[in-house]
C-alpha cells in the first residue's frame, strides 16, 4: 500500500515554493533501503521494495495525491548574503504522519531541475548520496538529532562533474526543511506577512504547545536558539565538524541538515575546517557555537517585528536572549564533557575535561580513542592494563607524560566522587563511541560508489555504524585513524 502523504507546506502562499515535478531517469536501480526508519515512518515494507516504491523514490512516477515542489529560501553564505537560492537539485512530495502522531517531510535529492537551479543539472552523483545516507545513519545511532535517509537509488546515468559520474537519488526525510535562511528569504525582502505565515507554520510543525502562547513569536525563537546550542554541543562533543554553517543549512528544528562537506576530528585539533573552499577556517570545530550564535542573530532579526510591535523594545527583547546563548552553549557543552569523563557537571568537572581537551590538543591524541579509553581504566593505576592495545589512553598521546599528568588529577576527583566505578564506567562507554564515521572511510564508501558501482563498503559500514557504542572487536579497523596516504583533509558539498 503506498504511502498517503499531506500537502501542509504547499498550502502555503506560492511565494513559499515553486511547483515542479521530479525529472524521470533512465534505469534507477535500489541500492539502500532503510526498512527501520520505514517501519517508524509508517510506510509498507512491501510497497517501499515495489516496482511502485523504486519509481516513486526515484522520482519518475508521482503519487496520486502528491504535490512536488521545490522550496524557496536565502541564505548568509560565509557570511555574504545570498537573495534567492531555493531548492535547485529536491523535491518536496509531501509529509506524513507517523503512527505516533509526527509528521515528516519526505523530499528527493538529485532528482532533477527545478526553478531554483541557478544553472544547474539538478542532480547528484551517486557519490554525495551514499556519504549522506551513511552520515545520517550514523549520527542517528549517535543520538544526534539530524535528518535521515530512507533510500538511494543509482539513477542509470551519468553525471558531469569534473569528470562523468554515476547518478543518484537519495529520499531524505526531516521533521521539516524550514531553514534560518527561509526566514531570511522573506524578511530581507520585505515580506513580513510571509514570514509570520512562515513562524505560524512553525510553532504549528514543532512547537504546538506556543500556539495561543501571548509571546509566541518570542518564545518560537527561543526554543530555536535552544535546540540549536544543543545540537552544536553534541556536535563537538563527539568531533563532528558540520562544514557549511550557513543559514540555509541550519533547521529552525535543531536536526542536523545538509551534509556537504562535512568530518569527523581524528587527531584532536580544534581549528580544524573541512570544507576546501573554507579557507579561513569560518566553519572550524571550534567555531561552531560562535557561528550558531550568529545565524540566531540573523533569525532574530526577521522575527523583530513579531516580537514586539514598538522597534526598540522587540531589539532589547531579542538581545536579552542572545547574549544568554554563548552561556547556553557552554552550559550543554560542559555537562556532555563532564558526562564524557564520567563526573557530574560542575565547574570543576568542565575545567578538568577542557584540560584533557587541551592536552589532547597539544600531544596530537586522537579524539574518539582517547575519550573511549579513559572508559576502561581503573580507579588504580597500578591495577590499569598499561598493554591493553586501542583501550590504553596514554599511547595517543605524543607525549604520554602529559596524559599520566591529567589522569592523576582525574583519579582523584573520580575518588572523591565516590560514585559506582563500574556504573560509571558503562555510563562512560554508553556515552563515548568506540566508532565515528571517519572520513576516510565516508570517502571510502563514496569512492567505491564512484568508481566501481560497489556498495558493499556501505552497506557493511552501515551495520557497524548502527552501534557506535559498542566494542565490535571483530570490526576494530573502523576504530583506527586514517594511515597518512588516507588522511581526508578536506570534504566537498559534491553538487
Amino acid at each position: 500500500m503506498q504511502p498517503n502523504l499531506s500537502h501542509q507546506y504547499a498550502s502555503l502562499p506560492d511565494a513559499f515554493y515553486a511547483r515542479v515535478d521530479p525529472t524521470p531517469v533512465a534505469q534507477p536501480r535500489v541500492i539502500a533501503l532503510n526498512s527501520a526508519l520505514a517501519k517508524s515512518l509508517g510506510i509498507d515494507l512491501d510497497w517501499l521494495h515495489s516496482a511502485d516504491g523504486l519509481a516513486v523514490l526515484s522520482g519518475k512516477k508521482v503519487l496520486p495525491d502528491s504535490q512536488p515542489i521545490a522550496q524557496a529560501y536565502a541564505a548568509h553564505q560565509f557570511g555574504n548574503w545570498v537573495p534567492q537560492l531555493g531548492d535547485g537539485r529536491a523535491h518536496l512530495l509531501g509529509e506524513i504522519e507517523t503512527p505516533d502522531g509526527r509528521i515528516r517531510d519526505l523530499q528527493l535529492k538529485g532528482s532533477g531541475r527545478t526553478p531554483y537551479s541557478r544553472g544547474g543539472d539538478g542532480r547528484s552523483s551517486i557519490g554525495p548520496a551514499v556519504r549522506e545516507y551513511l552520515a545520517t545513519e550514523a549520527m542517528a545511532a549517535l543520538g544526534i538529532p539530524t535528518t535521515r535517509a530512507l533510500a538511494v537509488i543509482s539513477s542509470g546515468e551519468d553525471v558531469m562533474r569534473e569528470r562523468p559520474e554515476p547518478g543518484g537519488i537519495m529520499c531524505r526525510v526531516a521533521a521539516s526543511h524550514v531553514r534560518i535562511g527561509t526566514f531570511e528569504y522573506f524578511a530581507r525582502n520585505g515580506h513580513g506577512e510571509h514570514v509570520q505565515t512562515l513562524a505560524d507554520f512553525a510553532i504549528q510543525r514543532h512547537d504546538q504547545d506556543l500556539a495561543d502562547h501571548s509571546q509566541r513569536y518570542f518564545k518560537l525563537f527561543d526554543r530555536v536558539a535552544k535546540r540549536t546550542t544543543d545540537l552544536v554541543a553534541h556536535w563537538m562533543s563527539v568531533g563532528f565538524v558540520h562544514g557549511v554553517m550557513n543559514t540555509d543549512n541550519m533547521a529552525v528544528s535543531g536536526e542536523t541538515l545538509d551534509y556537504g562537506p562535512f568530518g569527523f576530528l581524528d587527531t584532536f585539533a580544534p581549528d580544524t575546517a573541512f570544507s576546501y573552499i573554507d579557507r579561513r577556517g569560518r566553519y572550524a570545530w571550534s567555531r561552531q557555537p560562535t557561528i550558531a550564535h550568529w545565524n540566531l542573530a540573523r533569525l532574530a532579526e526577521c522575527l523583530l517585528p513579531l516580537i514586539d510591535s514598538d522597534p526598540n523594545q522587540a531589539i532589547e527583547i531579542a538581545n536579552e536572549r542572545l547574549n544568554q546563548i554563548p552561556q547556553d552553549f557552554e552550559q550543554a557543552f560542559h555537562a556532555r564533557l563532564c558526562r564524557k569523563i564520567g563526573l557530574d557537571p560542575g565547574q570543576d568537572a568542565a575545567q578538568l575535561a577542557l584540560d584533557l581537551l587541551d592536552r589532547m590538543a597539544a600531544g596530537e591524541a586522537d579524539m574518539t580513542l582517547t575519550f573511549r579509553a579513559l572508559g576502561h581504566l581503573d580507579l588504580d593505576p597500578d591495577n590499569s592494563n598499561l598493554n591493553n592495545g586501542d583501550l590504553n589512553a596514554r599511547q595517543h598521546f605524543n607525549e604520554p607524560e602529559s596524559f599520566d599528568q591529567w589522569a592523576a588529577n582525574w583519579r582523584s576527583a573520580l575518588n572523591a566522587s565516590k560514585g559506582n566505578h563500574a556504573e560509571r564506567q558503562r555510563s562512560m562507554q554508553a556515552t563515548n563511541p568506540a566508532f565515528i564515521l571517519r572520513n576516510h572511510l565516508a570517502q571510502r564508501a563514496a569512492d567505491a560508489a564512484v568508481n566501481d558501482l560497489d556498495f558493499q563498503p556501505l552497506h557493511d559500514m552501515l551495520k557497524v555504524f548502527a552501534k557506535p557504542f559498542q566494542d565490535q572487536p571483530e570490526h576494530s579497523a573502523y576504530q583506527q585513524p586514517p594511515r597518512p596516504g588516507e588522511v581526508v583533509a578536506n570534504t566537498f558539498c559534491g553538487t
